[in-house]
């Protein structure tokens, strides 16, 4: 309790700053992140006009709480099938750009004279880019619908995933000082390990927990559940000797599998931007102005490799993976800048104590100047990929033209390479499944029997049996397991997968994997060599004689295990049918139009389109852009193929097929806002009111219907009723005639109405 006063001002300063801070920053429309750095300088100890911080010791806990946090958060949005489903040219463009960016960092640092571990973590910062800042310029520039930007959000993907990898070999290097080929081999493929083990015995049990106690999770229980497996998961991976930052990834990634993760995600986002930006500022507390100053120098180089560098390895990397030049130029611009992952990382490193205090205000000079650019850079894509058309060789664009539509034609895998993957994901999951009951009986069961049991060749019997029973699906599959590929949505021919030449070498190398395998189940698990060279055999025999039981068993753990990774998805595909099979046709459509230098995409029409109600056929977008329209969604309703007479009404979802410039010049009518009166003011609602008037014989809105006559427009309000010959007519139609001595009801600004009758007073006579 002695500390809690100092601990209470300190939260008291850092949030007050923080809030204060965070409401001038979205006012100039800048990213947040920067701002809380920014509050974090400002009650730091290099700031002298505010109170500092005094409890650093629970300040720096609640930090890595944040850290914690902010990468549960991650692992939440993120999905081990999303990944998959980025596409090659995502992947491709994302591992370029971290390969020489971080190459170039790492040689910065050493022609700068920095020690190795400064280097390291300086490619490290340089990594990834700003999902936060892209997503802000993207959405300031309307250009969230463009083509380029799909594979922009793609890599953004990879480079999360990339980058959480390199924080885990960063930390594991910094902790054992290693710098080896071998041991940084050993420390990727035993995260890999780990990282493969999580996810399939994860994905196997928490949604089965889920569901079996889904009516008792009310939101208390799936927060304090969601908040302890995090923490439980932290644990575990630092047990093992990875970092705290994985574990909290790792659970986010598994619980954004199950059907809770949308409900886990709203009900921790208080907890991670409380604790996130008492990291932030944390972060900017470290931040020295004189060491900005002394290091203005390393700071613009740096700047100038992150921008000239991503611009050219993102664009080179897109080029590689088969985009055309325009949208690899267009990547390149908007991948210009460090993100907030580079924080994170300096930040480890000076937890860790294995970089100098100068790198992080490096760190933030360096993304400072990049978030103020990225708008700027992103803007001028078009006048480069000019520049660079008109400056290259007309023999290198036409290859460049010629490469990209060939790769674009060979995207699919032969069959060769389906087979080779089949058994690759066979032999990865299922050895990996053995090796870890291996382990799980060397650690933990045989420790325990040896105190339980005194003969040695009970024991043995009793772990071998035991042991084989618990591994002998995952061995038979090794064996024996058939593969099956998909063509389309036909199954290929079983027997001339596995028994073709191609075949029949896979088989053997797979046979020869699970006999090798067996032995060294057996030999970790035994003391004696003759119950290796009985065992071996022994097990093959059993597994090929048991085989249709141990099959379906098998099969059954494997149904259960893709029934629980697909249930999310199954779920938002029942909710979202309609929509899902659009948007696989949209990117149908889209690759066959490539070659076409089109694409289909959808835009949304707002409340204030100036369009609203209007036809088809009466807008003639078809003539005027060049454009298709291919749909129209309304709230569950779509309408394929729409005919001229079809209207486009506000939030309808419209899409459109055409070139980008197409696309381009229709969102911007799509942008426009209805005007109904020119320079329109507000009114205020105690003007308006109710009244009536009633028309003499020589009033020029007389004889006209109320729509021709323009009295709504002049007075400024609505006709609800007209009294005629002791007859009411109730909101009457816009075609509904005004005769002499009608009586008009009229709703609106009553100032206006007075005006007016003021000014004709012998046209109106107020009732």
């Amino acid at each position: 309790m002695a500390h809690l006063p100092e601990l209470i001002q300190d939260m008291a300063l850092i949030l007050l700053v923080g809030a204060l801070v965070t409401i001038l920053f979205k006012r100039i429309k800048q990213p947040l992140v920067l701002g809380y750095i920014i509050a974090g300088f400002l009650v730091g100890p290099h700031f002298h006009y505010l109170p500092t911080i005094v409890d650093h010791e629970n300040i720096e806990t609640f930090a890595e709480i944040g850290v914690i946090m902010l990468l549960f958060s991650l692992g939440l949005e993120f999905s081990f099938k999303k990944l998959v489903k980025v596409g090659g040219s995502a992947s491709i463009t994302a591992v370029v750009e971290i390969i020489f960016v971080g190459l170039g960092g790492y040689l910065t640092g050493y022609l700068l004279g920095w020690n190795q571990m400064d280097s390291l973590f300086l490619a490290g910062m340089l990594a990834s880019s700003s999902t936060t800042i892209i997503l802000k310029a993207f959405d300031e520039l309307g250009l969230k619908s463009k083509q380029f930007a799909k594979v922009v959000f793609g890599v953004l993907v990879v480079e999360d995933i990339i980058v959480i990898l390199l924080m885990v070999l960063l930390s594991t290097v910094a902790i054992t000082q290693h710098f080896q080929g071998l041991e940084i081999l050993f420390t990727v493929l035993k995260l890999g390990f780990f990282m493969v083990l999580w996810f399939l015995v994860g994905i196997y049990l928490l949604p089965v927990f889920i569901k079996k106690t889904k009516q008792w999770m009310d939101e208390e229980t799936v927060l304090i559940l969601s908040i302890g497996l995090c923490f439980g998961m932290v644990l575990l991976a630092t047990q093992v000797g990875f970092s705290a930052e994985l574990g909290a990834f790792v659970m986010g990634s598994l619980i954004a599998e199950t059907v809770l993760a949308e409900k886990i995600e709203h009900l921790t986002l208080p907890i991670k931007q409380l604790f996130g930006t008492i990291f932030f500022v944390s972060v900017g507390m470290m931040i020295d102005p004189q060491a900005m100053y002394t290091y203005a120098g390393p700071i613009l180089a740096i700047t100038l490799l992150t921008i000239v560098g991503k611009f050219s390895f993102s664009g080179l990397g897109a080029l590689i993976s088969g985009q055309p030049l325009k949208q690899a130029v267009q990547i390149g611009s908007s991948m210009a800048q460090i993100g907030e992952f580079a924080f994170i990382v300096a930040a480890l490193g000076l937890s860790l104590g294995v970089i100098s205090e100068f790198l992080f205000p490096i760190a933030v000079g360096v993304s400072a100047i990049t978030t103020f650019t990225t708008p700027y850079f992103i803007k001028l894509s078009e006048p480069l990929y000019n520049i660079i058309v008109k400056t290259l060789p007309d023999k290198w664009i036409a290859r460049l033209d010629a490469y990209t539509s060939e790769t674009q034609k060979n995207k699919d895998n032969p069959l060769w390479k389906k087979m080779l993957q089949e058994y690759n994901r066979i032999l990865v999951i299922n050895s990996i499944i053995i090796v870890a009951i291996t382990l799980l009986f060397k650690y933990l069961i045989i420790p325990l029997l040896n105190t339980e049991i005194e003969s040695p060749l009970w024991r043995n019997l009793i772990l071998v049996s035991s042991a084989t029973l618990l591994a002998s699906p995952f061995l038979w599959a090794i064996l024996n397991k058939k593969i099956k590929i998909k063509e389309g949505n036909e199954n290929l021919n079983s027997y001339y997968l596995n028994y073709s030449l191609t075949g029949i070498f896979l088989n053997a190398i797979r046979f020869l994997v699970g006999i090798f395998l067996i032995g060294f189940f057996i030999d970790q698990i035994t003391t004696t060599r003759y119950a290796l060279i009985i065992a071996v055999p022994l097990i093959v025999a059993l597994l090929w004689f048991f085989s249709g039981k141990i099959q379906r068993i098998h099969q059954r753990i494997e149904q259960q295990f893709i029934s629980n990774l697909n249930e999310r998805e199954q779920l938002e595909y029942a909710r979202n049918k309609g929509t899902i099979e659009l948007q696989q046709k949209n990117k149908e459509a889209s690759q066959h139009f490539q070659e076409w230098d089109a694409y289909v995409t959808e835009l949304e029409a707002s409340d204030t389109i100036s369009f609203a109600g209007m036809s088809l056929y009466e807008l003639n977008w078809k003539e005027k852009f060049g454009i298709n329209i291919v749909y129209i969604r309304r709230n569950d309703r779509t309408v394929h193929l729409p005919n001229g007479k079809q209207r486009i009404l506000p939030n309808d979802k419209v899409g459109v097929l055409g070139t980008e410039e197409q696309i381009s010049q229709l969102k911007l009518v799509f942008d426009q806002k209805e005007i109904t009166r020119e320079n329109e003011e507000d009114i205020d609602i105690n003007d308006i009111q109710l009244t009536k008037i009633q028309l003499s014989e020589a009033n020029p809105y007389c004889n006209k219907t109320i729509k021709k006559s323009g009295i709504q427009k002049d007075l400024h309000s609505h006709v609800v009723g007209i009294e005629r010959n002791g007859s009411r007519i109730l909101n009457p139609g816009s075609s509904e005639m005004i005769l002499a001595n009608d009586i008009i009801w009229l709703v609106g600004d009553t100032h206006k109405i007075k005006a007016c009758l003021k000014n004709h007073q012998e046209n109106f006579m107020e009732v």
